[in-house]
């Protein structure tokens, strides 16, 4: 473990619920990122940060400096990842309710429903008008007492890309547990602060871009906050995606701090990577 510098300090950690040596790495965008010295979780100081503010229409279509360059324009390549999501969740659990927290235009919704009955969640109000006008059971807001009370409980509960968002994860995972059946899964998927890649290219890493992101989880830092709230955690794998071009074209140019077009090619072709820096994880609330 590295020593503590003057600018190292004890402070809570979210994943081990004590207090915990906290190493000052650098600043990104204005916020100052620490890690856990004992599971290695990462955070942002983004204390003035507004998620219902920013996570507006203009998110999703390149008007933001981060975000997507154009989510509705990549809807046939997202679906075909989604579909290939949501065909990993049935082979877990093969029927049932299933509800995505933060789900976004609802591209992954519409591949779940091939084998569920799906509902969602969504903060960004465009996205969730878009989702029921396609026929979607999605409340807009978040994952708060008040929506999940609405929706009741479900057999799988989704956070794709959506935890290292969240002011306050560890009171969204435990009411998503109130609110999956016994013996239900939920699946999350977000970026792996401990792989080779982001600990090489540490403030430049693609995904270190707060205050969007406010948390940079590890494998052992998400076993130590989900055991703590009941979960067992079944599954940690660094599957490949099919990735928009566009998105990868949007993500590097902001990483190379060059100007870029608002909706740049390439959003219809899909390509397969793994840089092995993202995780699946599959949590399960135990059936007693």
């Amino acid at each position: 473990m590295k020593a503590l510098s003057d600018r190292d300090i004890v402070r809570d950690c979210l994943a081990c619920g004590l207090p915990r040596p906290h190493l000052y790495l650098y600043e990104k965008c204005g916020c100052a990122i620490w890690k856990c010295a004992s599971c290695g979780l990462g955070g942002a100081d983004a204390a003035s940060f507004d998620p219902a503010a920013f996570y507006t229409g203009d998110y999703f279509t390149g008007a933001c400096s981060d975000g997507y360059a154009d989510y509705p324009g990549a809807e046939s390549v997202l679906r075909r990842e989604f579909a290939r999501t949501a065909s990993f969740i049935a082979k877990q659990r093969a029927a049932g309710r299933l509800l995505d927290v933060g789900c976004a235009y609802g591209y992954f919704l519409q591949e779940a429903r091939k084998y569920f009955e799906v509902a969602g969640i969504e903060l960004a109000e465009e996205a969730a008008e878009h989702c029921r006008r396609a026929g979607l059971n999605v409340l807009s807001g978040t994952a708060d007492k008040a929506n999940m009370e609405r929706l009741g409980t479900f057999d799988i509960i989704t956070l794709l890309d959506v935890i290292e968002h969240l002011p306050a994860p560890h009171d969204t995972l435990s009411l998503c547990r109130r609110h999956l059946a016994p013996g239900g899964l939920l699946v999350l998927t977000t970026g792996d602060f401990a792989s080779p890649l982001a600990r090489i290219m540490g403030a430049n890493w693609r995904l270190m871009t707060p205050p969007q992101h406010l948390w940079f989880f590890t494998r052992e830092s998400l076993r130590r906050l989900s055991g703590s709230l009941g979960y067992t955690l079944e599954s940690c794998s660094h599957p490949a995606k099919i990735v928009p071009g566009g998105l990868i074209l949007f993500q590097l140019s902001r990483m190379l701090g060059v100007s870029r077009p608002m909706k740049p090619p390439g959003n219809g072709v899909g390509i397969p990577i793994n840089l092995y820096d993202a995780m699946r994880v599959v949590l399960r609330r135990p059936a007693s």
